[in-house]
């Protein structure tokens, strides 16, 4: 086992990282407590054959299951893990992996915060027997702790038109705490809303596919790695891709502002992720010489 890398200093600036080999291995050269956000989207059960050789569905929890004790280990206490998946069908019907390490990872230690869900705008057009074209995939959120780092504020979109007329002419019900009528407990008051031009958004991402990036199997959109960047870390601090495949959440980490590091089995992404780096002019600081970084287990 090679000696583990040094964490990012917080003063440093924002650089990358980009290790080959397989993220079980791999994960054991970062130091404990070193990374602020784990953003990723690992191979899905019985896909990327050609690349990662595939996990067949049954054995999917078994596999993840020592990535995620890895990952909890580096993460910070105060920490975020967002997990990008999606169920796959077999024979006929949807498969209980996703489900099953949900479970798994809440009895290994991981508190399930939250579960955001992608929109996919432009889905796969296509027709099936049983089931329609499948526009969502699921961004699970975990953590280590009850309280952790969130920072809402950076996400917060424009409240829209609808608060130019609905504001215009509030009645007495508008200016003060409206009660559900069905005993839900929750409550409204309209007049809260004036003077605001930005809202918090849903738990539902709006987001086109990614159509521009040709060199990976299953790339996803930058926008979704950056806006879980933007609420969950602050810069200077350090965002992981354990599968970062063609580098998406690298580039959005470091656009704004925060140290990445990302890790892949295919040789072809890590050396085009590398090079786009280098193009970038980003100067990557390694302890040691990129040469040791070539396998896991040299």
């Amino acid at each position: 086992m090679n000696a583990r890398l040094k964490p990012y200093e917080a003063t440093q600036t924002p650089d990358a990282r980009v290790l080959r080999g397989d993220a079980r291995t791999v994960l054991g050269r970062l130091a404990d407590d070193s990374v602020n956000l784990i953003v990723t989207s690992p191979p899905y059960a019985d896909q990327r054959k050609h690349t990662y050789g595939g996990v067949a569905p049954d054995d999917y929890v078994a596999w993840f299951l020592p990535i995620a004790t890895e990952l909890k280990r580096v993460l910070q206490p105060d920490g975020s893990f967002v997990l990008n998946i999606k169920e796959r069908v077999v024979d006929g019907e949807r498969h209980t992996y996703v489900m099953e390490l949900i479970c798994a990872l809440r009895a290994q230690g991981w508190r399930w915060t939250e579960e955001y869900i992608w929109h996919k705008k432009n889905c796969y057009p296509g027709r099936w027997p049983n089931r329609f074209r499948d526009a969502w995939e699921r961004c699970l959120h975990f953590t280590r702790e009850k309280h952790f780092k969130m920072y809402q504020d950076a996400v917060r979109v424009p409240t829209g038109d609808w608060a130019k007329s609905r504001l215009r002419n509030l009645s007495d019900t508008d200016r003060r705490r409206d009660e559900s009528h069905v005993g839900s407990g929750f409550g409204k008051k309209i007049e809260n809303w004036i003077g605001r031009d930005l809202a918090y958004p849903t738990n539902v991402l709006h987001l086109a596919t990614e159509c521009g990036n040709r060199n990976h199997s299953a790339a996803f959109p930058r926008a979704l790695p950056e806006w879980f960047i933007k609420l969950f870390t602050e810069p200077g601090d350090v965002v992981l891709d354990p599968f970062v495949g063609s580098g998406t959440t690298l580039f959005a980490a470091l656009e704004l502002g925060r140290s990445a590091i990302g890790i892949d089995l295919d040789p072809d992404y890590v050396a085009r992720v590398q090079t786009a780096i280098d193009e970038l002019g980003i100067q990557r600081r390694l302890l040691e010489e990129p040469a040791r970084y070539a396998t896991a287990d040299e």
